[in-house]
């Protein structure tokens, strides 16, 4: 499946781990913390940050990802929405 048939919240949560979460692991770090507004300019989004954290507020994510939440900080929906995930 190409990234354009994946809905817009299948493609942040695929961003989000080719991007942040897949190579963290393979430096050998045990957390990460993902912030909702880098994530919205990496993919050229406008006025999506609820659909950005949705994404990542989503169980879905934490299954298909096999991460942990240890922290969610911030804004329910903004910019400055963080997530610190344990992998």
């Amino acid at each position: 499946m190409t990234m354009q048939a994946l809905s817009l919240a299948d493609r942040i949560r695929a961003y989000v781990v080719a991007a942040i979460i897949d190579p963290a692991r393979a430096a050998g770090r045990t957390t990460v913390t993902v912030r909702a507004g880098d994530i919205h300019a990496a993919l050229d989004l406008e006025n999506r940050l609820p659909a950005v954290c949705g994404a990542l507020d989503a169980h879905k994510f934490y299954v298909e990802s096999g991460v942990a939440l240890t922290q969610r900080r911030g804004p329910k929906f903004g910019a400055t929405a963080e997530w610190v995930f344990a992998l």
